[in-house]
């Protein structure tokens, strides 16, 4: 894409002052790494606190024309899996749009506002998002897309850094999601974040982002972080990116996150599908899955990357499956992957091979996470 075609989040100034290297990255101009460099900002939001700039993410309120939260709730629990009527205000849940094929069109966060849902979606992903849902919810629910800038605070250190500015955000736990005045901006904060660190997503007015992160940045914990390590992060975390681990031509249950379908929606439950695509996922959750998303360790040093090939043989004549995500992982101390396997192949243990430049390099699939979650529940 032309440079001059990328959008522009409300911090674009603040990256160029701050030195950042700038990419396209789902229709955005977008910092992948600042002088720092991708490995220390990576271990620094390890040991301290990182804040990256999410502002691409689309935020959309969902709001039911009856004035009821639990409408919303039902409203919405046609087009996902998961328990929105039991999700009770003030807190949020990950989840997931799906097709009439079981397959995954957007991974999401939902938090219940009270009097509505405030629904977080991909970049890539959130026109076709909000197009879904008026075409779906339109007859039942108000859909509008906020002109809201989104900061994520990662790290140890993240609650002493938000709690200097705004000292009540220490009480929240994990999922958490209340508003809260910080530097004088009033906010809506959850305790939340894609990092597997605890830590912190903002909610703040586009035309005070900027105040607000640099709020943030004056505490001597705080560094900002760019793409390249907010991935590392994530992948030693196990989380899914969309659009490379989990997407149309994967099911929930294939993904490993079928975590996120509560009972009330599964076989047996209170409301039992009624989602798109029900009848295969309810199948695969009952009967198992043919394939599913595993962890590889590589051996040796080299990252295996992702659309790398998988073969149950060094010798290349069988291939089984594909690597979605791989980077190296600085705090997993080695290359740390992603992929598909057949379920015979997909237990913890098992030696696989992937392709790199002719070679077929031994993989051992892992346990998820890499490196442990530190969400204070």
């Amino acid at each position: 894409m032309d440079t001059a075609q990328l959008k522009r989040t409300p911090l674009y100034d603040l990256h160029l002052s701050l030195g950042a290297k700038m990419v396209p990255f789902a229709g955005y101009d977008m910092p992948v790494q600042y002088p720092a460099g991708v490995l220390k900002e990576h271990l620094h939001t390890r040991e301290k606190a990182g804040l990256f700039d999410v502002s691409h993410m689309g935020q959309v309120i969902l709001r039911a024309k009856s004035g009821s939260v639990e409408d919303a709730a039902l409203a919405l629990e046609k087009l996902v899996p998961v328990d929105i009527l039991g999700l009770k205000a003030g807190r949020q849940r990950y989840g997931f749009f799906t097709d009439t094929n079981g397959g995954i069109l957007d991974d999401l966060m939902i938090t219940n506002r009270g009097d509505h849902l405030l629904v977080v979606v991909n970049a890539a992903c959130k026109d076709a998002d909000v197009a879904h849902m008026k075409a779906n919810l339109g007859d039942t629910c108000k859909v509008e897309l906020l002109d809201r800038a989104l900061l994520a605070l990662q790290g140890p250190k993240a609650e002493a850094v938000l709690a200097s500015l705004s000292p009540d955000v220490a009480s929240m736990k994990f999922m958490d999601v209340r508003d809260a005045t910080i530097a004088g901006i009033a906010c809506i904060v959850s305790r939340s974040g894609y990092s597997g660190e605890d830590g912190f997503e903002i909610s703040v007015p586009a035309d005070r982002a900027t105040d607000l992160a640099k709020a943030l940045l004056a505490h001597p914990d705080c560094d900002p972080i760019g793409l390249g390590a907010r991935d590392s992060l994530r992948l030693e975390a196990g989380l899914c990116l969309y659009g490379n681990d989990i997407d149309t031509t994967t099911s929930p249950v294939e993904g490993a996150v079928e975590w996120a379908i509560q009972k009330a929606r599964r076989k047996g439950g209170a409301r039992e599908g009624g989602f798109p695509g029900a009848d295969r996922i309810l199948s695969e959750l009952e009967n198992g899955p043919a394939r599913r998303r595993v962890g590889l360790k590589p051996d040796g040093k080299a990252p295996v990357r992702s659309h790398a090939k998988i073969y149950s043989d060094e010798n290349g004549t069988s291939e089984i499956g594909e690597v979605t995500s791989g980077t190296f992982g600085p705090s997993a101390g080695g290359p740390v992957a992603m992929g598909y396997l057949p379920s015979s192949h997909a237990a913890v243990g098992t030696t696989v091979y992937a392709e790199v430049r002719g070679k077929y390099l031994p993989m051992t699939v892992a346990a998820l996470p890499f490196v442990a979650q530190t969400y204070k529940r």
